[in-house]
């Protein structure tokens, strides 16, 4: 399982909208999980978390640039 897996899966639903699709109907990080295993992504529950805390950095990051 590696963060390399998690940005191609990123990639390939940036431009697959049936994967999109699919990927957009998990209702719950471990669902979305088993999804892209079984569908060949080697991710884990880390791998989320840690693009989860990079996003929110990200936003807090970009909201305190545009209060300035």
């Amino acid at each position: 399982m590696s963060w390399s897996e998690l940005e191609r899966l990123v990639a390939d639903a940036e431009v697959e909208r049936d994967l999109r699709s699919v990927l957009h109907h998990c209702r719950s990080r471990r669902e979305l999980i088993l999804l892209a295993r079984r569908m060949g992504y080697r991710i884990s529950r880390l791998d989320l978390q840690r693009a989860q805390a990079e996003h929110q950095l990200a936003e807090h990051v970009g909201s305190a640039r545009a209060g300035r």
